[in-house]
């Protein structure tokens, strides 16, 4: 039997939800404990296009959602994180885009400027042409128009890895998860052959949570797995570009995001509406083959010749809804010493840790426990998923 542990706050989940809750609980002064099964960022995470999203992409009827109206703060508060002035000092992580765009093809020009003159859109955008485009819009056959979305793109994997230096000796790997209980009261967690017992206990696994719950008896609150199928292409031809490209409907035709891989190639992850619905039901080599032909129709003058492709079938954890309707907001809900939710976007991350941090005063949980000892058992950072698919 391992020594046992008391902390404040337990926190069973090390994505970046987790671990940006973990460094505002040490912030605060909270004793905490994270505990990852797996590498850091390995489950949603690193899946991500890194977009801190300010809800433009959810307003594409010309009209404020409840989903643009939520998230519209984030984009401000990760800035200020960025420079050392928020929530977190996350200065250091890099950033791989100070905007991301929004540009349509000839045929839809008419669409987009309809679109940016609507009253829910003025002063989120600005125009772009020329030598301000994107580079891999830089071409004499581009005839589309480009608006400059104030939205950063974070490269995920440094993000992660300045999250987990904030998080101290606090981390823990555990690969066996138990309730820990006093005369039938949830105490805390058995973590492989350690107890650890906490005044609160916060899942924040995605995917994973449901799972938790079960082991702990619990049924509620619900998860949904809202399915997509993302792909990757890699080649010296791709140059860098964070845009949504505008289709006939209400959401992205696709969503292209760049990263750069250890070789010093670029890779393209492609998520929007062709990852959704067509795409999940699509085997591997149908859909790239349907995102080839988007490129090609989108961007012909890229050259493919030498171009790899790969998919990525991602499951985002989320509370449930009906139809697998998008949640609007972080998720968080309550029984007794458990709160359990998922964040529902990256960008929502600070969101996700406000909720905790309502729950915490409004139950007076205050900090009271001592640092937990050096020398834990790390959970490593996981691998990004291009390095994984592309290597």
């Amino acid at each position: 039997m391992l020594p046992p542990l008391s902390t404040d706050i337990l926190i069973v989940g090390g994505g970046i939800a987790g671990l940006w809750l973990n460094a505002r609980l040490q912030r605060a002064g909270y004793s905490t404990v994270l505990v990852e099964r797996a590498g850091l960022g390995g489950g949603q995470s690193l899946k991500s296009q890194g977009i801190i999203h300010g809800g433009t992409k959810y307003a594409l009827h010309g009209t404020l959602t409840g989903s643009s109206e939520a998230i519209a703060d984030m984009p401000q508060r990760w800035r200020d994180a960025l420079a050392g002035q928020g929530d977190l000092d996350l200065r250091g992580v890099r950033v791989l885009s100070e905007a991301h765009y929004l540009w349509s093809p000839g045929s839809l020009a008419g669409n987009l400027v309809s679109f940016f003159a609507s009253k829910a859109m003025r002063g989120r955008v600005d125009a772009v042409k020329g030598d301000d485009l994107p580079p891999a819009l830089r071409d004499p056959h581009f005839k589309g128009k480009v608006y400059r979305l104030a939205e950063l793109v974070l490269d995920v994997p440094s993000l992660i890895g300045r999250l987990a230096d904030l998080a101290g000796d606090s981390l823990l790997a555990g690969e066996r998860i138990e309730p820990l209980r006093e005369r039938d009261a949830l105490v805390g967690l058995r973590v492989d052959e350690r107890e650890i017992r906490a005044q609160r206990i916060v899942l924040g696994a995605g995917a994973g949570t449901a799972a938790l719950l079960e082991a702990l008896g619990l049924h509620q609150p619900a998860q949904q797995l809202r399915p997509l199928h993302m792909v990757l292409a890699k080649g010296p031809a791709l140059k860098p570009l964070y845009a949504h490209c505008l289709g006939a409907g209400p959401k992205p035709r696709i969503t292209v995001t760049s990263h750069p891989a250890a070789d010093g190639q670029w890779v393209w992850y492609l998520g929007g509406d062709i990852a959704e619905a067509d795409g999940v039901a699509r085997d591997e080599a149908a859909q790239i083959a349907a995102a080839r032909r988007e490129v090609e129709d989108l961007l012909p003058w890229i050259d493919q010749a030498q171009t790899r492709w790969a998919t990525l079938r991602v499951d985002r954890a989320e509370p449930a809804q009906g139809s697998l309707v998008r949640p609007d907001n972080a998720f968080l809900a309550d029984q007794g010493r458990l709160l359990a939710g998922w964040p529902t976007k990256l960008a929502l991350a600070p969101d996700f840790a406000d909720r905790v941090f309502a729950a915490l005063e409004r139950d007076g949980v205050r900090p009271a426990a001592p640092p937990v000892p050096a020398g834990l058992p790390r959970p490593p950072l996981a691998r990004p998923v291009w390095e994984e698919k592309l290597p």
